[in-house]
């Protein structure tokens, strides 16, 4: 379940770590420039005295990197994006109805191509729903090249939300009409 206490850890005062205070720290690592578990405990570890103080808990010690593959193997990372993706447009005056345009963009997660045979190559991608005019992006899902297509992944997006009068910005890629045969779209239009 998501952000439940780690079934590990009694309570902080023997220095374990409730899942909350493991996310909030991954999150604080990774806008500040983490890439790695090794990078995330260093960050835990330098700014320690300041989180807990002004969270207002005690905890013996920060987070080691075990502490965290732990945490990130036990929850549903789905789940996780999941109540992101809610929280952000919550934030947004008027929720998804004030929004009326999406773009949608796809990118090559940094270090993770892997050489495959005959010369080619797999790699984490990550296809996230801009709104432009926000400035925040509205949802997000990762997928692996060799499991799955950008296509795909940005058609189970769109899924998710209320499209109606809602124009959505894509690469020509998305424009195929295999990608718009659902009821649910007009297809494609130029200008």
């Amino acid at each position: 379940m998501l952000f439940e206490v780690d079934p590990r850890c009694a309570h902080a005062a023997r220095g374990r770590f409730p899942a909350w205070y493991l996310l909030l720290v991954a999150v604080l690592g990774i806008l500040s420039g983490c890439q790695s578990l090794r990078d995330l405990e260093r960050f835990a570890i330098r700014h320690h005295a300041v989180l807990t103080e002004a969270l207002g808990v005690e905890l013996r010690r920060p987070p080691s990197n075990s502490s965290f593959r732990y945490f990130f193997h036990q929850e549903d990372v789905a789940a996780i994006c999941a109540a992101i993706s809610d929280w952000t447009i919550a934030q947004i005056p008027g929720g998804a109805t004030d929004l009326d345009q999406l773009v949608c963009d796809c990118k090559t997660l940094r270090g993770s191509i892997e050489p495959t045979a005959g010369d080619k190559s797999a790699f984490i991608a990550q296809v996230t729903l801009y709104s432009a005019a926000l400035g925040v992006a509205i949802s997000q899902a990762c997928y692996a090249t060799g499991e799955n297509h950008e296509r795909a992944v940005l058609r189970q997006l769109l899924v998710e939300l209320d499209l109606e009068g809602l124009l959505i910005q894509a690469d020509a890629l998305h424009t195929q009409r295999p990608f718009f045969g659902s009821s649910r779209s007009r297809g494609p239009t130029s200008s």
